[in-house]
């Protein structure tokens, strides 16, 4: 019996200490898988077979799914899209990491696979539900999807005007099992389709590597040059308080950071992209051992989230529109003239002084810094 004893003893040790390690560490198991935040980004551009396989082969997407978006009918075969009673256009939604690619990316992408003047469907598929969209999911995607449309309209690249439309992304429905990753299951008929469509004509025709590199210069011009590199960039030119505070959401200690008590004139911006966030001008003593502003920048519009990490208070949370670094928390205890403390990490900043402004590509601020007699 002893022997038994001991044996069963050995067989089920490492099955209690499975269960024990499950009951202790698999919430933190599962806190440290919810770290990981992935993103999505939903888009139409007519026929969805020929919208998957161009963001498959992207390094830190995911998953692309195609489906169906915009429509007032729960639940839509594709039977009901494709005759338009609907109202929903065929769409794919990618789930990707915004430490390997970012949003912008993506849209460069999607408009390389379309016709962004046609009003009337894509190609060979007509009707509104064969149409192009970009469907945004939070305001940073809008403004970034607004920003390239502009951009791709400011570049001369189509005589006829973008139609391409704007739109909050509300329910996506995925499509029929068949139609996902059409062009795997059926090589020969996808192959067939898009060449008879016209798609592969176009493309070739009107987004060649002149074409793409005009759109690039023309971004540049309408949105900037500040970009966010990845995390793994990040992680090493970064101080350890600077990725701290910016990518974890953290707070440097007060009274000992480079910036504090600051009171040479110049802007502030983000550490990590770049991005023009605040002015000495708006800079003021509020005696909490941070850098204090009134307010961000003119024309500068911050990403500010509810906070709950506190216990016993709720608080606005700061981040910069680019990059989505965080910066610090805003408070309504501030001077004149708006009332509002932006309270921020220095570790998140790099200050440009007014000397260096234009040769930093920062010219356009210098009239905050001219004194009118």
């Amino acid at each position: 019996m002893k022997a038994v004893y001991h044996m069963n003893y050995f067989v089920f040790l490492p099955i209690w200490i499975f269960l024990v390690l499950s009951v202790f560490t698999g919430q933190k198991a599962f806190a440290m898988e919810d770290n990981v935040t992935y993103e999505k980004a939903t888009f139409a551009g007519g026929c969805f077979w020929c919208m998957e396989h161009p963001f498959e082969k992207i390094d830190g997407v995911l998953s692309v799914v195609s489906g169906y978006a915009g429509g007032h009918l729960e639940n839509p075969t594709y039977e009901a899209v494709s005759s338009g009673a609907s109202g929903h256009l065929e769409v794919v939604q990618i789930t990707y990491d915004p430490d390997k690619v970012s949003y912008e990316t993506l849209v460069k992408i999607f408009w390389q696979q379309i016709d962004p003047t046609d009003k009337g469907g894509s190609f060979v598929d007509r009707g509104e539900q064969y149409g192009s969209a970009i469907f945004y999911h939070n305001d940073r995607q809008k403004k970034a999807a607004v920003a390239a449309k502009e951009a791709l309209e400011a570049s001369g690249l189509f005589k006829d005007p973008v139609a391409t439309q704007i739109r909050p992304m509300e329910t996506f429905y995925p499509a029929e099992e068949y139609h996902q990753d059409y062009h795997k299951k059926n090589p020969l008929r996808y192959k067939y389709y898009r060449a008879g469509s016209g798609r592969d004509r176009f493309l070739e025709k009107n987004w060649n590597d002149a074409a793409k590199a005009r759109l690039a210069d023309q971004v540049k011009k309408t949105t900037g040059t500040f970009v966010k590199p990845s995390d793994a960039q990040l992680k090493k030119t970064l101080t350890k308080i600077q990725y701290h505070v910016t990518r974890e959401d953290g707070t440097e200690q007060a009274f000992s950071n480079a910036y504090w008590e600051n009171k040479e004139p110049g802007i502030y911006v983000d550490i990590v992209s770049g991005e023009p966030l605040f002015s000495s001008t708006d800079k003021f003593d509020s005696g909490t051992g941070w850098p204090s502003f009134t307010q961000p920048i003119k024309g500068v519009s911050l990403t500010e989230k509810t906070d709950n990490k506190l216990i016993f208070s709720t608080r606005t949370e700061v981040r910069s529109p680019l990059a989505d670094s965080h910066l610090g928390h805003v408070f309504t205890d501030g001077p004149p003239p708006t009332g509002l403390r932006y309270c921020m990490n220095s570790a998140a900043l790099r200050f440009v002084p007014v000397a260096e402004l234009e040769k930093q590509g920062y010219a356009q601020f210098l009239d905050l810094f001219t004194t009118v007699p």
